[in-house]
Formats: C-alpha cells, structure tokens, sequence
C-alpha cells in the first residue's frame, strides 16, 4: 500500500502529515516555506509512495470559504497537474487549529514549542489526517 497525506496550506506556511504505508497510522512530517512547497514534494514524492493527498479548506461555522481560499484550490490544481498519478481531494479542516493546540497541550509541549506555528500547522495536519481516515 501507499501512504495518504494531508496538507494544511497556508499563505506563510505549509503543515505536512501522512500516514504509514498501511495507513494506519497518520503523524506530523514538516513544515515548509509556501514558496519551497512544490520543490519539497517533487522530492518526497519522489522517494516515497503517495496515493492520495488530502487538501485542507478552511470552511467557515457557515460553510462559507474566505476568499483566500481560492489560493489552496489554486495550489490544489498545480498539484493535479504536476502529479497525475495521485488523487488530490478537498477536506473541511474546520476547528483543526484549535484541537492541534490542544494536542500539543496534551502532548506535554512546552509554552515557548507550542508557540512556533511550524509545530501547529504539521500538528493540523495531522489531526485532519487522522479524521479522514477515522481514527478521531
């Protein structure tokens, strides 16, 4: 089997997870620059098997999206076309900030490591991971 990712895109930042190759476990793998988002998968893509990336969007309580949800459909796009083999889908991300800095309460993350929005974005990431696949 091939693992799944999940990214979280942000205008800064991108949060990356994926699960192992039995997709039964879903983990935080990086944060990386926006700009290097593209370069960084051509990479990992290319060392490791991905059938399926899962793409955050960051719905509001409404339903609605914000209008800078057009860059991640955008980036999605990019994505579809630089990688043909993998399947890309949308995923409701809504309140996965929040249960992200809960996790690294609960994780036992210092004030100063739970600051760093490097670790909340792979943490969202994962946390969305592991809702795809069911295991929250």
């Amino acid at each position: 089997m091939a693992r799944i990712m999940a990214i979280d895109y942000g205008l800064r930042r991108v949060g990356l997870a994926v699960t192992d190759p039995l997709q039964i476990i879903a983990s935080p793998l990086e944060t990386v620059g926006t700009g290097r988002i593209k370069d960084y998968l051509k990479d990992y893509l290319s060392r490791e098997k991905v059938e399926k990336i899962i793409i955050g969007l960051p719905m509001r309580a409404d339903g609605t999206l914000p209008p800078w949800a057009q860059a991640i459909k955008d980036f999605a796009q990019e994505l579809k076309e630089m990688f043909p083999g993998i399947d890309i889908e949308f995923y409701d991300e809504r309140y996965t900030s929040k249960m992200a800095q809960q996790a690294l309460i609960q994780g036992g993350f210092r004030k100063k490591d739970r600051q760093k929005k490097e670790n909340l974005d792979k943490m969202s990431a994962a946390i969305m991971l592991q809702e795809y696949l069911g295991i929250i």
